[in-house]
């Protein structure tokens, strides 16, 4: 099952076409999350809105493209002053750029290609990802799931201090790690 995810991924992202089924994503079966060194443990949190499509070829059982867009100000970590300072022109800047996007590429094998956009600055990333296939669910709607996890380095995006005490007290490497059910429109 994982070949034929990877085989319709692998296509859609790489030759799009005009008969690929679009899957958007859906938020209620779905998550973005993220962990950062803190000191000498880890701090998670996720993001609460986002969303996004993936462009799928039934005939070549490959995915064409992907995109997502992630609302900045969701982010939560379970503590609100923490939240609010991540809010802040210190690390995100929501109100300045109030979105995170990513837009694939291509695709090689179980890797998915594309552009990271956070805090203005776009590069490229690259996403190892797992297929869960695509299914008819019980209430007779066709989706499409994975995960996928990558690494940034939040100081390539300008994001929080890169020296000082407090580039010291959190790490520059974040694991960002996306869990997608997508429902054929």
């Amino acid at each position: 099952m994982k070949k034929v995810f990877t085989a319709v991924l692998s296509a859609m992202l790489i030759a799009p076409s005009a008969w690929a089924d679009t899957y958007v994503i859906d938020p209620v079966h779905s998550s973005v999350s993220f962990r950062v060194k803190h000191v000498v443990g880890k701090v998670t949190g996720r993001f609460k809105q986002f969303e996004g499509s993936i462009n799928y070829d039934p005939a070549k059982a490959a995915i064409t493209s992907a995109d997502a867009t992630i609302q900045a100000a969701t982010i939560d970590t379970g503590v609100d002053k923490r939240d609010a300072d991540l809010r802040s022109p210190h690390y995100f800047d929501v109100q300045k750029y109030p979105t995170i996007t990513f837009k694939s590429t291509g695709i090689t094998g179980q890797q998915l290609q594309g552009q990271l956009t956070m805090h203005g600055v776009t590069k490229p990333v690259v996403l190892a990802f797992e297929s869960g296939g695509v299914v008819k669910d019980p209430m007779g709607k066709q989706r499409l799931g994975g995960s996928a996890t990558t690494h940034v380095n939040r100081n390539d995006f300008n994001i929080g201090a890169s020296s000082g005490t407090m580039a010291a007290m959190v790490g520059a490497d974040v694991e960002i790690t996306l869990d997608i059910e997508a429902v054929k429109k």
